[in-house]
């Protein structure tokens, strides 16, 4: 498994969403739009026990990451990795707080907790950055 690239990394690291795509039993992959961060080697995402999501990877830990540029949907980075750790207790619910006050400016709201929550750490097997400005109007 490779680093993590630095612009993928800082793209993780800014307000940005990012598309995870796991695959379900038979293979079929789905989508769902995420929080997303970065530590020096892996892509963080946060989410919960009880989540689909987790129980793709738990059964296949191939993920694809899409991380867009709020500012310019021609920026971007596509990583293919796999979840190769799991973080979960107090780790992980101070995790969320953090993305919640990056994207929302305040703490997560502990009423949206259903479930433990997981820290997945994906470590990046093939990385690609794309620059092309593209202006919404």
């Amino acid at each position: 498994m490779g680093a993590l690239d630095e612009e993928v990394a800082a793209l993780a690291r800014e307000p940005n969403v990012a598309s995870l795509t796991t695959l379900l039993p038979d293979g079929s992959p789905v989508s769902s739009l995420m929080w997303i961060d970065a530590d020096d080697d892996h892509l963080l995402i946060n989410t919960e026990r009880h989540r689909l999501k987790y129980r793709n990877v738990c059964a296949d830990p191939r993920v694809q990451l899409l991380i867009i540029d709020r500012d310019d949907l021609g920026h971007y980075a596509a990583v293919r990795g796999i979840v190769s750790e799991q973080i979960s207790g107090q780790a992980a619910r101070d995790h969320v707080d953090r993305l919640a006050q990056k994207y929302l400016g305040q703490p997560f709201d502990p009423e949206r907790v259903i479930s433990e929550r997981i820290i997945l750490k994906i470590s990046p097997l093939r990385q690609r950055v794309r620059h092309s400005t593209v202006v919404i109007e």
